[in-house]
């Protein structure tokens, strides 16, 4: 199995690296939700059973390779891996959106975009010589771009976690419980042992 990230030291600055935060995000999604398949397999122990011979006599209804796992270990990949996972994305992204939230006095381009604004409204327009002339887009802020980058975050996380879920699911039993009331749980858990 691979080795999740450790969650990295949560300030604005981290935040604010768009790059550093989207590595993050996938190295932990590569760690564990994108090879799910190669998880899960690796908690097959193989001869565990003996070799039968009568098997080969009979057309097997379920695939070598989606052998169910027993629930022990299921339920320590779940809550030593599948879950700590999801909650450090969790965490980054639930402190990321309240800086985004958060007003930034630190802004290295606010005085840039007081200057463009100023000069957009001082531009004189002839609309009639150049109907493109009164296109002014004003960049976004930082937080604007962090809260974009939060949303699309929040939308792929939602969509992995549900794939995630269902190929557990297919291997274990979830018993019929979804990924985020699961998770909840977990946290529930986590909390009464500490």
């Amino acid at each position: 199995m691979s080795r999740t990230p450790d969650q990295p030291r949560l300030t604005p600055q981290f935040c604010f690296n768009q790059t550093a935060l989207r590595d993050f995000l996938r190295v932990s999604r590569g760690a564990t939700d994108d090879t799910i398949s190669q998880n899960l397999n690796a908690l097959v122990t193989p001869g565990a059973k003996p070799f039968d011979p009568s098997i080969t006599t009979a057309r097997q209804p379920r695939p070598i390779g989606r052998r169910a796992i027993d629930a022990e270990s299921c339920n320590q990949f779940k809550e030593k891996v599948l879950f700590p996972s999801w909650q450090s994305r969790s965490d980054v992204l639930s402190y990321c959106a309240g800086v985004a939230t958060s007003p930034d006095p630190e802004d290295p381009d606010h005085v840039l975009r007081q200057v463009e604004d100023v000069r957009a409204r001082e531009r004189v327009v002839d609309e009639r010589l150049d109907p493109y002339s009164a296109r002014y887009f004003p960049r976004d802020t930082r937080t604007e771009a962090l809260a974009g980058l939060l949303r699309n975050e929040r939308m792929v996380e939602t969509i992995i976690r549900s794939r995630t879920w269902g190929l557990v699911g297919e291997r274990c039993d979830n018993e019929g419980v979804e990924a985020d009331v699961a998770l909840d749980a977990w946290r529930k858990r986590q909390e009464g042992a500490s």
